[in-house]
């Protein structure tokens, strides 16, 4: 190999860990100016991202819902199996996550600013009923007990018949603020990522 292409390759590499931690550290700035919206102090783990990515169908789903993608680690991981005629739309509440998700070239992804509360009225800006999935990774263990019961009934009347609605979290809070709108969940731990997270994955019920 070349000195030129060595010399390339190294300010790619050089390029790629910058890159990587300019978006880690976004994320903590985020954890620190709100704590209540950002779940983790670090982001989700590549092996959080595969799991949350087949805990749903996504191969046949048509429209994917992601609540609080953050710096859009499980963003890209839902993108590397959505089928190529589907879309996933990413509701984030932090302006510089946003900003960071934007520039995104996939035209899959369709990314707006604004509250997982607001999820129906977002939906149908974009022309959108239902969802086939959504998923979910804001902390509803630190938001007011009616405000986390608002989320999940804007979050279970939007999903489509028979599609699932996935959770990953830290603490229990939406199984008991879900449990009696949406019944008992499926739960899961991925204990490699950092703090292990618990996923509660429901089912909505077909229309008979």
């Amino acid at each position: 190999m070349s000195p030129v292409r060595d010399y390339v390759n190294e300010r790619v590499k050089l390029g790629q860990i910058r890159s990587n931690l300019d978006l880690k550290l976004a994320f903590l700035r985020g954890f620190i100016q709100r704590p209540d919206l950002v779940g983790s102090v670090i982001p989700s783990s590549r092996f959080l991202t595969r799991r949350l990515a087949s805990a749903i169908a996504l191969t046949k789903a048509r429209t994917v819902v992601e609540l609080g993608p953050g710096i859009g680690n499980t963003t890209r991981a839902l993108l590397d199996v959505l089928p190529q005629a589907s879309r996933l739309v990413a509701i984030e509440i932090n302006p510089e996550f946003v900003s960071l998700l934007r520039p995104d070239p996939d035209p899959r992804l369709m990314v707006h600013l604004g509250s997982a509360e607001c999820v129906r009225e977002i939906l149908a800006l974009h022309g959108i009923l239902h969802a086939d999935a959504i998923i979910s990774g804001i902390p509803f263990s630190t938001m007011p007990a009616a405000l986390g019961r608002r989320i999940l009934n804007a979050i279970w009347t939007c999903l489509a018949p028979g599609g699932c609605f996935v959770a990953y979290q830290i603490r229990g809070h939406v199984a008991v603020l879900g449990r009696e709108l949406m019944g008992m969940p499926k739960i899961e731990t991925e204990f490699l990522n950092v703090p292990p997270v618990r996923l509660y994955n429901w089912r909505k019920p077909e229309i008979s």
